[in-house]
């Protein structure tokens, strides 16, 4: 490469790597495939191929068990006229003897024009992209985030005719450990439309993707409990088989819901959207579980909603209900391949009848601060399954954070953007270090400043608390 001109690519990790205008333009370019490459039997199909992508090719590099991304990517590909190879068993691969993602991450980027990789741990994607010489685009990381799955989710709710800034939507499911659901909350708020929860118990969303909502996007989601008991976090009764609840609505609970905002009182709920349970991200793998079905689905308030899914389902979408005609989850899963080809076109500058320069320039630049520190010194990410904790390539990752400044300052991960609230900030010259909610200013030159999160980890290393600071007087 040359260092004077070095090559500018774009990677995808997160749905927030994507400005408003750029998911516009995405579609749009979907849009055109479907009008141009369509089944002329069943328009949601992409069924002819092109050949802008002649001599280019993907490489999936997956570490989870995948249908419907890996092959949707592979497919869009080869429609695009280019060719897909993947590792799709890390069994079968040099992962098997020990080889980090890091290692394998830049040797494929010699074989292969773009990446798509998913892998178990969170902030994967994110830290591949440091090691990689083409676009990475994230499948799927731990339980971060999925983000072209909401691509396809969000594209799927436009050609059902919902104006994506007005939508109302529910939610159902392990809201937890769904990175699906994670990167789809992110855009739904950054849209503008209302977000209903109603996750199975104790698995409501993460406290810091909740956070990011209410603080960064400004969104509120409900969360609707009717007269049931408020420990309990939606309402369930228990169904015919063992270790499955139903989900059902009582009567006033979303009626209520929609009075609070009047934006909501012009429409009821515009699309449900149903997940698994992630038993992979759970150790309790045998617990209760909600089933949406007809009998839920029956009330005025889902009249015209759009059933959604992003599948595979394992018993929580009643199968009864796929003949209903909201019912739109196989024509989500079909397109992803028309999204998969506009994002691998755009990413590779294929097309020439799109606006392609938003695509050309890396990461969005954060507007937080990113400090870097070696792995040896200073704390890491609390969240145990971030790819800094993982045996084989935590030792290529740097302790790197963004403050996230406010009345009460929080640390965030780079990786797998996990918030820290509690945390120490060290002055390197000095040697001391304070509580960071202490602080009057948080410091704003990052080779000055190191992070512990905790007390320990800093006398560890040889600082001392930093002398109380004294009271000024006007």
């Amino acid at each position: 490469m040359d260092k004077k001109n070095p090559r500018r690519f774009r990677h995808l990790t997160s749905i927030n790597d994507l400005r408003i205008d750029e998911i516009e333009a995405l579609f749009s370019l979907a849009d055109r495939y479907l009008h141009e490459l369509g089944d002329p039997h069943t328009p949601y199909r992409i069924g002819q191929s092109i050949q802008v992508a002649s001599g280019s090719i993907l490489a999936t590099l997956f570490y989870e068990p995948s249908t419907r991304t890996r092959l949707s990517f592979e497919t869009a590909m080869i429609r695009l006229g280019g060719k897909s190879i993947s590792s799709a068993d890390p069994a079968t691969s040099s992962a098997a003897k020990g080889e980090s993602l890091a290692d394998t991450v830049r040797v494929a980027s010699n074989y292969a024009d773009v990446l798509v990789i998913r892998h178990p741990r969170d902030g994967a994607a994110r830290f591949a992209s440091d090691f990689a010489s083409v676009p990475v685009i994230n499948g799927g990381d731990g339980a971060h985030e999925h983000p072209t799955q909401t691509l396809c989710d969000l594209f799927t709710l436009k050609k059902e005719n919902k104006n994506l800034n007005e939508l109302n939507v529910a939610i159902s499911g392990d809201l937890k450990g769904s990175r699906t659901i994670h990167s789809f909350v992110y855009a739904l708020a950054r849209f503008g439309a209302g977000v209903t929860l109603l996750p199975a118990h104790g698995m409501d969303l993460p406290e810091h993707v909740y956070w990011r909502l209410l603080h960064e996007y400004k969104c509120s989601p409900d969360r609707p409990v009717g007269n049931a008991d408020p420990e309990v976090d939606a309402l369930y009764v228990t169904a015919d088989q063992p270790h499955q609840l139903a989900l059902i609505a009582e009567p006033d609970a979303i009626d209520d819901l929609l009075k609070k905002d009047p934006k909501r009182t012009k429409k009821a709920i515009d699309a449900v959207y149903v997940t698994r349970f992630q038993k992979e991200r759970w150790v309790d793998k045998d617990q209760d579980y909600p089933t949406v079905d007809a009998n839920f689905l029956k009330g005025k308030e889902f009249l015209h909603s759009s059933v959604m899914h992003p599948l595979p389902r394992v018993g929580e979408l009643d199968v009864a209900f796929d003949d209903d005609p909201r019912a739109v989850y196989f024509r989500q899963a079909a397109y992803g391949v028309p999204i998969r080809m506009a994002l691998t076109s755009l990413l590779l500058s294929l097309s020439q009848k799109e606006v392609l320069e938003p695509f050309e320039t890396g990461f969005r630049p954060s507007h937080h601060i990113l400090y870097e520190q070696p792995r040896e010194v200073g704390g890491q990410c609390t969240n145990p399954n971030c790819i800094v904790h993982d045996p084989l390539d935590g030792k290529y990752a740097l302790n790197k954070f963004h403050i996230i400044d406010g009345k009460v300052p929080r640390l965030r991960c780079h990786y797998c953007e996990n918030d820290i609230e509690t945390f120490f900030v060290a002055n390197r010259r000095q040697k001391t270090y304070e509580l960071a909610v202490q602080r009057h200013q948080l410091p704003k030159n990052p080779s000055d400043t190191i992070f512990f999160t905790s007390e320990k980890n800093a006398q560890d290393v040889g600082y001392v608390p930093r002398a109380p600071r004294r009271a000024t007087h006007s």
